[in-house]
């Protein structure tokens, strides 16, 4: 990420950033390192009023395992997510439906607003926002986000989610390993190249400071893999008066995605948007189909030999399938092939663009059904592809 600062700072890291009187007549503020694989990596350095260390109470607060079912054959299976009623918090609310040790793939559909700070110590998060407006407040600041944004968050942020009145939907992608843009879109500067389906104008990191001021318990579920624990701190962690860096959460609208086309049907790597160790996110956004004049403009039958291919449907209709609605999840795993539905060659002939919108996450390592999932599948879509 680019390097942001926000509020006030001391002319050098690690000196004084004097405060009067002060927490304790100290006078300054505390800094706060947060930094990523040691210290080798991208890090950024908050003030706080206070000691960000001033932890009252530590106790366990139960586990939040995501078990696989068991699931005797290796087929494509349709998730209608639309289905799950609006229920619980933003967080504490999430239904996983697909894991793996790298990702683990949530609906989050809230009715309820968030009771609690939340922390994510293990891994890091993609927020997308399919359906709702509000903010992500952070020590970071205020982050607003919009339907079809991609809500980026660091791991080891600690956040609350607020919306807006209306209906809210999320998809949470919760990744063990560092979330990052694709390497080719970048020069050796770290400027995204020209050329590239996106920029940094198209990204947005938090706003406002909030600085709060309050010494007031404050409580905080830290989640670490399936272990729960909930901290008691002796007043609101949200008290930066300034911090500069390059790792904050930050947002990216799929509409602002600018879909690279060709004559011939291009692969599914050129809607790559974000890259991790284990697997890739990908943006369908709506594009100019393919202009060669004996084009097939929907995708070719394809076996995916190494990965699992999941597609979340957001708005729209995906030119190679029937069948699918707005919230469906189709998943389309290692060793067996999968193409356009039969009539959909046809019917896309005469199209010049396609209003399809779809989030899709590429594994590389195979991916386990949830028992919630189960209740959601589709047993008769292996069998849609017959005529």
């Amino acid at each position: 990420m680019r390097y942001l600062t926000r509020g006030t700072l001391p002319p050098k890291r690690h000196t004084a950033h004097r405060a009067t009187p002060g927490y304790r007549n100290e006078g300054i503020f505390y800094e706060e390192v947060v930094s990523t694989e040691g210290f080798a990596r991208a890090y950024s350095i908050a003030y706080h009023l206070r000691p960000p260390t001033r932890v009252r109470k530590v106790e366990a607060a139960g586990t939040w395992p995501v078990e696989a079912a068991e699931v005797f054959e290796l087929r494509h299976h349709h998730l209608k997510t639309g289905l799950l009623a609006a229920h619980g918090e933003p967080v504490t609310g999430r239904v996983p439906l697909l894991t793996n040790a790298d990702v683990t793939l949530w609906r989050s559909r809230p009715a309820d607003p968030q009771t609690e700070l939340y922390r994510n110590a293990r891994a890091e998060e993609i927020l997308f926002v399919h359906r709702g407006r509000g903010r992500l407040l952070t020590h970071f600041g205020v982050l607003p986000f919009r339907p079809f944004d991609y809500v980026v968050v660091p791991r080891c942020t600690t956040y609350k989610l607020e919306f807006d009145p209306g209906p809210t939907d999320l998809l949470v992608i919760e990744s063990a390993g560092t979330v990052g843009f694709p390497k080719r879109y970048l020069n050796p500067d770290g400027q995204f190249r020209l050329g590239a389906p996106f920029a940094e104008r198209d990204l947005h990191g938090p706003g406002e400071l909030l600085t709060l001021d309050e010494e007031r318990d404050t409580t905080v579920l830290v989640k670490d893999g399936s272990r729960l624990t909930r901290y008691t701190l002796a007043h609101h962690p949200f008290d930066v008066v300034g911090w500069d860096g390059c790792v904050y959460p930050f947002t990216f609208n799929a509409d602002d995605f600018e879909p690279i086309t060709g004559t011939v049907h291009q692969p599914p790597p050129i809607h790559q948007t974000f890259e991790t160790p284990g697997f890739v996110v990908c943006t369908f956004a709506p594009r100019v189909l393919d202009t060669h004049p004996d084009a097939i403009k929907v995708p070719y039958a394809h076996s995916n030999v190494e990965s699992d291919e999941v597609l979340y449907y957001v708005r729209g209709k995906f030119g190679s399938r029937r069948g699918v609605e707005e919230a469906s999840i189709t998943l389309h795993p290692h060793g067996i092939p999968h193409g356009p539905h039969p009539g959909t060659i046809v019917a896309s002939k005469d199209q010049t663009r396609t209003d399809e919108l779809a989030v899709m996450v590429d594994t590389f390592r195979p991916l386990a059904l949830t028992r919630p999932a189960l209740d959601l599948d589709d047993p008769a879509y292996p069998q849609s592809w017959l005529d």
